[in-house]
C-alpha cells in the first residue's frame, strides 16, 4: 500500500512538535509515508463556514494531487485536517456537486479519490500491540496519563469511524503498548476546550480548557495526552489564562500522543521537538527514565 501523508499548515509551524514527533515515530515503527507534493491549505475552519464548493475544492486539490501519485490512502495528523478531506470525499460522491468543484479546480479530478485516516488510525492499521511493545526500550509503566481527544477526532461519528464518539479508546491502546499501565478513565475526554474561539472570545476558550485542566490535576495526572494541535495549544500555551478563569495556577505538561511514543521508543528530546511544549516535559522524561532504569535494574537482578 502506498500511503501519502499531508501535514497541514499547523505542522510547518505552530504544531512543529506534532509534526516531528510523528515523523520520529513512523520511522521507528518502520511506516513509510510519502508527503503529498505542492499541498495546500484544508481551509481550516474559515474556509467551509463561508462557501461549501471552495471549502471543498481546496481539500479535492489535495486528494486528487495524491491520487496522481498513485497513493492508496492518505495519513494525516491534525483532527480539523481530517475532517475537512473526510468532508470533501464524501461531497464528491454527488455529481452536481462534483461538477462545480471541478469547475474550481485547474483540472477535474480522478473519479477515484484516496480516502484519508489519522495518523494514530494509521499506526494501529500497520502495527500489532507486540510490534509496538517490541519497539519501546523504556516503558510509560508509572506515569499517570489523561487522554484528551478533543471534539473534532471521533465526530461525526458516522463520517470520522473512529470509535465511540464519546469514549474512543484508541490513544489509550496506543500508549498500553508502550506500557503505560495508569492511563486515567477521563470524562472530559471528547468535551471541546474552547478550540479556535481562543482568538475572538478568549474567556470561553479560558473556561473551556480550565475545566480540562483542572480535572486532570484533580485526578493527579502527570500529564495530558493530545492528538489535535489547537487543543495542544489551548491546554499548554493558555494554562495562565485557564488558571485565572478556574481561580488558580496549572502547571501539567500537555504532550502529543506521539511525544510520549517516541520517549518510550527512546528517541532524543530534539527529535520529538519536547523544546517546544510551554509546560516542560522534563519531569515526565525523567520520570519515566528513572522508573525504567530501576525495572531493568530489577529484572536484572532477578535474573542474577
Amino acid at each position: 500500500m502506498k500511503i501519502a501523508y499531508y501535514p497541514g499548515c499547523s505542522a510547518k509551524g505552530s504544531s512543529l512538535d506534532y509534526e516531528l514527533s510523528t515523523q520520529a515515530v513512523l520511522k521507528a515503527l518502520g511506516i513509510k509515508t510519502v508527503e503529498i507534493a505542492d499541498w495546500n491549505c484544508c481551509g481550516s475552519t474559515p474556509a467551509h463556514a463561508v462557501a461549501t464548493d471552495l471549502s471543498t475544492a481546496l481539500c479535492t486539490r489535495n486528494l486528487a494531487l495524491a491520487a496522481r501519485q498513485g497513493a492508496d490512502l492518505i495519513a494525516t495528523s491534525c483532527p480539523s485536517c481530517l475532517s475537512n478531506h473526510k468532508h470533501a470525499y464524501v461531497r464528491m460522491q454527488d455529481p452536481d456537486f462534483r461538477t462545480r468543484v471541478n469547475e474550481l479546480l485547474d483540472e477535474p479530478a480522478p473519479e477515484e479519490l484516496p480516502e484519508m485516516t489519522s495518523v494514530m488510525q494509521l499506526i494501529a492499521q500497520q502495527c500489532d500491540s507486540d510490534q509496538i511493545k517490541s519497539r519501546a526500550t523504556q516503558s510509560l509503566a508509572g506515569i499517570k496519563i489523561a487522554p484528551y481527544y478533543g471534539c473534532l477526532m471521533s465526530r461525526p461519528a458516522e463520517l470520522m469511524q473512529f470509535g465511540d464518539p464519546e469514549n474512543p479508546t484508541l490513544m489509550e491502546s496506543l500508549l498500553a503498548s508502550c506500557g503505560a499501565d495508569d492511563i486515567l478513565d477521563f470524562p472530559l475526554k471528547t468535551e471541546c476546550c474552547g478550540a479556535s474561539a481562543g482568538i475572538p472570545h478568549r474567556p470561553l476558550t479560558a473556561r473551556n480548557s480550565g475545566r480540562i485542566l483542572q480535572l486532570a490535576t484533580n485526578m493527579g495526572a502527570d500529564c495530558i495526552a493530545v492528538c489535535c494541535p489547537l487543543c495542544q495549544m489551548n491546554l499548554d500555551l493558555r494554562q495562565k489564562q485557564a488558571g485565572k478563569a478556574e481561580g488558580t495556577k496549572f502547571n501539567i505538561p500537555v504532550l502529543y500522543f506521539t511525544q510520549l511514543m517516541g520517549i518510550a521508543f527512546g528517541c532524543d528530546a530534539d527529535s520529538l521537538g519536547l523544546n517546544k511544549l510551554c509546560v516542560s516535559a522534563d519531569r515526565i522524561t525523567d520520570k519515566i527514565h528513572a522508573l525504567s532504569t530501576a525495572a531493568q535494574e530489577a529484572a536484572q537482578g532477578g535474573k542474577a
